[in-house]
């Protein structure tokens, strides 16, 4: 679209300021999708201490990732025998998800919001520019 617009733009001026609407929606609200998905980094490894003073969280993928399985099982063994750390950890891994998934759903919220307003917008900036008597000679001159 963009491609068969800008030739336009350069002989029917008055279609740059709806073009200019609908482009910057599109890309503000493609900043905020991109937000919304972008992974967080993490470690991905703990130490015999982080188990033994019950500071990693096993359930979340991102402490143990770049772990070997027998690290990982002999962790998950020492998680499983203590009901505390496992209570804890599973209601720490929940707490967390539902931060994130806030965090997440909020910009999804503002790309959406920003989209659907800003194509109203844009449509209504492309009818006036096409059906406002004159709208063609304000551009141009």
């Amino acid at each position: 679209m963009i491609s068969s617009v800008f030739e336009k733009l350069k002989t029917d001026t008055y279609l740059q300021v709806p073009f200019t609407i609908l482009v910057t929606i599109c890309v503000v609200s493609m900043v905020f999708s991109i937000l919304a998905t972008r992974p967080n980094i993490t470690s991905g490894t703990f130490t015999k201490e982080d188990i033994a003073s019950k500071k990693t969280n096993l359930l979340f993928f991102g402490n143990f990732h770049k772990m070997g399985y027998p690290d990982y099982d002999w962790a998950m063994t020492e998680l499983l025998a203590d009901k505390n750390y496992l209570y804890s950890s599973m209601i720490k891994d929940t707490y967390f998800l539902g931060i994130v998934l806030a965090k997440k759903y909020k910009y999804l919220r503002i790309a959406y919001n920003i989209f659907m307003y800003g194509l109203i917008l844009a449509m209504i900036a492309f009818t006036i520019a096409f059906l406002m008597p004159g709208a063609t000679e304000i551009y141009t001159q």
